[in-house]
């Protein structure tokens, strides 16, 4: 299936290559390069790629492309969702996924990319079987494989690679056993000149993080479970009784994982959290412009909006910008055309402006059409679709864990029209 697998950074650099099959040319990455160069944003790369002999399907994470080689057709989600979890391993593992650190611990990531696929198929995904396996890099742990010439690999076979439920290990036990769970919203909106919703949507994800001793068996229930669609579980979550339910009853798999994936996409239950009065205007007469955005909360639920950021990408006929901002700082690169205004935490009471002049090239005429605003900010306990978890429950253990739930709220793909 996965023939290749080449890890590209920012800059267009090979910096990491695994071969299962046979070994594949670096030329084959070419014609991504040539995709990458036409896409304005690296998120803008087309994720499936044809070639006369192959298919590239690629994913990007943490400012890294992970791309594979494909010589027979296969179902492109299948190859991007191991993809995401190859980086998701490796997140896992070093505690963050960059090229530093894949760098820094390269014989460790093709240790487990070697037992992730098998002759190109996946073969064992699971954080908690991988660990069994490979042992997560300390410190002490390096001294001693320095010292004796030992390895991370393990002697035995993992105990969930046996069992029906390969995701979690046996025999475990915590002094202190608890449940935690974060429903993390995004939201994806257009909105035109007037503040009218074009288009919005919300992608959902509850992340789990479950320190429970032995084999607990868990339920989770929500007050309006009816108002998901295009809901994805992890393996450990029975489907039929979400079926017939709308509940989550699962033996969760420990440590961190990701619990569910869900849209939701009916329009008029999509809470916009702020609006935006903008006025950008460029003159036929006189080498200059004019800028006015002012930004204040719409939606919220009395809930505070924070890490409020306005990105423009001005038209290459911009030379400078003359601009006062009542609340946060202002920058703008020569180079990119990029105005990144920082506003931070929105207050009601005082609603932040952005105001002042654009210089234009002389001689060049006027852009025929205004730059839109993308806006990126954060709603901490606030779950925007109003999903709310309602109870946990746990059998098959006798201890009572400590259980918690967070709500964040994110910006997506977020952009005003201009």
């Amino acid at each position: 299936m996965i023939h290749s697998l080449f890890l590209i950074n920012h800059s267009g650099d090979i910096f990491l290559e695994k071969h299962w099959k046979s070994v594949i040319s670096r030329s084959v990455c070419d014609y991504f390069f040539e995709a990458k160069e036409k896409a304005v944003d690296p998120e803008n790369v087309a994720p499936v790629l044809q070639t006369p002999h192959h298919y590239l399907i690629s994913i990007y994470r943490g400012k890294l492309f992970f791309l594979s080689v494909i010589q027979a057709e296969v179902p492109p989600l299948f190859v991007i969702e191991f993809l995401h979890r190859v980086a998701d391993t490796i997140q896992d593992y070093f505690g963050e996924c960059s090229e530093g650190v894949i760098k820094d611990n390269m014989v460790i990531v093709y240790e487990l990319l070697e037992e992730m696929l098998d002759n190109g198929f996946p073969l064992a995904t699971e954080s908690n079987v991988l660990k069994e396996m490979i042992k997560p890099p300390t410190i002490l742990r390096s001294v001693v494989n320095t010292l004796t010439g030992g390895s991370n690999v393990g002697d035995t076979l993992p105990t969930g690679q046996l069992s029906n439920i390969p995701w979690r290990r046996a025999g475990v036990k915590y002094t202190n056993n608890e449940a935690y769970f974060d429903v993390i919203e995004e939201i994806d909106a257009i909105l035109d000149k007037s503040g009218t919703t074009v288009c919005a949507e919300i992608q959902g994800v509850v992340e789990a993080c479950v320190r429970l001793t032995g084999m607990p068996d868990l339920t989770l229930s929500f007050m309006n479970p009816r108002l998901l669609d295009d809901v994805s579980f992890h393996p450990c979550v029975r489907f039929k009784r979400w079926e017939a339910e709308r509940v989550l009853s699962f033996i969760p798999p420990d440590g961190n994982f990701t619990l569910m994936t869900y849209h939701v996409s009916s329009q008029n239950l999509v809470a916009i959290p702020v609006y935006v009065k903008q006025n950008i205007n460029f003159f036929d007469t006189g080498s200059c412009g004019r800028l006015d955005i002012t930004i204040g909360p719409k939606q919220t639920m009395g809930k505070t909006v924070e890490g409020l950021v306005v990105t423009i990408h001005m038209p290459k006929a911009v030379l400078s910008v003359n601009l006062a901002a009542t609340q946060g700082t202002h920058t703008y690169d020569l180079s990119t055309k990029v105005l990144v205004w920082d506003i931070g935490k929105l207050n009601p009471q005082k609603l932040p402006n952005l105001r002042g002049s654009l210089s234009m090239q002389t001689g060049v005429p006027k852009p025929e059409e205004n730059p839109s605003l993308n806006i990126d900010l954060k709603i901490q306990q606030l779950a925007i679709s109003g999903l709310k978890v309602s109870r946990l429950d746990m059998y098959g253990e006798k201890y009572k864990p400590f259980k918690g739930v967070k709500y964040v709220t994110k910006a997506g793909k977020f952009q005003v029209r201009t």
